[in-house]
């Protein structure tokens, strides 16, 4: 067997990565492409815990010519000059309070450590000045232009994205900050800007016209995350130790960390994309489970879907133009998908170029449970009891019992304190829902369309498929007359698999499912 290596989870240090030997897939390529581009400002936009910090030290490294940490990957085959610059590096991926003078702190240590270097004039009082004093300085000590680095632009404002007055004064401070990047012009060689969502009135996205983002373009597609390409090679023998770990073969291995944590797309042609986080934990803890949702929901989301009163089950299968979804941050009142879209919570799944569409939808398995888990507050008082529910239903599923799932259930439903807020019958079917989709052992989706109508759930355990009907203040026996009028199974009868019709109805008044009907289809 091959032996364990050691993945970079939580490093984002490049010469840490490559000086103490853990392993590094090999982005080097894109770093070289993005340099010779001659694109002098560049903007590129990817969800949290993505790579953007690993490829910004990346991009420094190159730059300051640091020729020996290249060894071995494509980059030695392409770059023959190996020239040095003067690069400044502003790192602001924790700057997420929501005191004001904790960030303008962090931006004056970081001022601070190059103006050691650089030196300071004294009416150097602004960010805005120093900065700009900063990139003169450099350029002409060196004799070289600058590279700028800015890493998560947008972090100090996305904390308080829902509180206006402090947006405003993040947002003032920010814009004082990255105001020079423009006039500064014939003193940088590239710069460089990474961050999760844009913010219009800020002066690199208004002042600074011609910044080129490359979020969606396909040629930088696969430039974070992890491809299924790179995988396949350069991890090969991780995907075997983990089978061996969970005594799964290869093949079933792959198909579980596939269903887990790849689906992500970031242009209209992109390879498929990995979860770079929860796949380095999936091979380092040796068991796959949502590990991206472990590190914390962003509560800007949270408000964001609280405010819009939007579901689990209306969240995926969205149909948007790139303007819609890609638009800035303060622009996003009514509508949640741009930032459902750039947080990673929403992904590609498909573009129609004869209307210039894209078809948007939850990426994977770890996002859609992640997502139901977070949202459950917004159902009932304790969540925490309905997820211990989900773990116990989960194993009778996977055994076929879904009699015994649904009995466990009812038990639960009795003795669980709901909300004071929505008694809507949509409000309970969501509930349900997202209880079905925690409980999921493989497979699951919501709200799936057939030809005559849509599937409330489709759960795959791998050996049978269930169709879900749930109904609210009514009937099973109207919930299967439902799924038979309609003829759901026959869109899914090419899968090979015995199909079992689920129907259930839940009651408003005794807050609990009532009957239910199983049936072979």
């Amino acid at each position: 067997m091959a032996e364990q290596r050691f993945y970079p989870i939580g490093i984002q240090h490049f010469p840490t990565i490559r000086e103490e030997g853990y392993f590094y897939v090999d982005k080097s390529e894109y770093v070289y492409r993005l340099a010779q581009s001659k694109v002098k400002y560049v903007f590129l936009s990817r969800p949290r815990r993505f790579g953007k910090s690993l490829l910004t030290s990346t991009l420094k490294c190159y730059f300051e010519g640091r020729k020996d940490l290249f060894t071995g990957l494509a980059i030695e085959q392409l770059e023959t000059e190996w020239n040095s610059y003067p690069v400044l590096h502003f790192d602001f991926s924790m700057a997420k309070s929501t005191d004001i003078t904790v960030t303008e702190s962090m931006i004056n240590l970081q001022l601070d450590a190059y103006e050691q270097n650089y030196g300071r004039r004294e009416n150097e009082e602004k960010f805005s000045d120093r900065l700009k004093g900063l990139i003169e300085r450099a350029c002409k000590q060196e004799g070289k232009p600058v590279v700028v680095l800015i890493d998560e632009y947008d972090s100090p404002m996305l904390g308080v994205l829902h509180d206006e007055e402090k947006l405003t004064a993040f947002r003032e401070l920010m814009q004082n900050f990255y105001s020079p990047l423009k006039g500064c012009g014939q003193y940088i060689r590239f710069c460089f800007l990474t961050g999760i969502t844009k913010f219009s009135q800020l002066s690199i996205f208004s002042a600074l016209n011609n910044i080129v983002n490359i979020s969606m373009d396909a040629e930088y597609a696969g430039i974070c995350g992890i491809t299924r390409e790179e995988l396949e090679t350069q991890m090969a023998p991780d995907i075997d130790i983990l089978a061996g770990k969970m005594n799964l073969s290869r093949e079933e291995t792959l198909g579980r960390l596939v269903e887990y944590y790849d689906g992500y797309h970031f242009a209209s042609e992109s390879p498929d994309i990995f979860n770079p986080f929860s796949l380095l934990c999936a091979f380092t803890k040796g068991k796959i489970k949502p590990f991206w949702f472990e590190t914390g929901t962003p509560s800007s989301l949270i408000n964001m879907l609280r405010k819009t009163k939007t579901s689990i089950v209306s969240i995926g299968k969205l149909t948007r133009q790139e303007e819609d979804f890609d638009r800035p941050t303060e622009r996003m009142t009514d509508d949640p998908a741009p930032l459902l879209y750039q947080s990673g919570y929403l992904t590609i799944k498909g573009y129609s170029f004869a209307g210039d569409t894209y078809t948007l939808d939850i990426p994977n398995k770890e996002v859609r449970i992640g997502l139901s888990s977070a949202l459950l507050g917004e159902y009932v008082k304790r969540p925490y009891e309905l997820r211990t529910l989900a773990g116990e239903m989960s194993e009778r599923v996977y055994y076929d019992d879904m009699d015994g799932a649904l009995r466990l259930m009812q038990t639960v439903f009795d003795e669980l304190p709901y909300c004071t807020r929505a008694k809507s019958e949509g409000h309970f079917q969501q509930l349900l829902s997202m209880v079905f989709i925690l409980a999921s052992t493989a497979y699951v989706d919501v709200e799936v369309r057939t030809p005559r109508g849509r599937v409330d759930v489709v759960l795959n355990n791998k050996r049978t498929l269930y169709l879900v009907e749930l109904k609210v203040n009514k009937s099973a026996q109207t919930a299967m007359e439902q799924i038979d009028l309609k003829d759901y199974p026959a869109r899914f009868r090419r899968r090979e698999l015995p199909i079992v019709k689920v129907a259930v109805n839940f009651d408003c008044t005794k807050k609990n499912i009532t009957d239910w009907l199983i049936q072979p289809a």
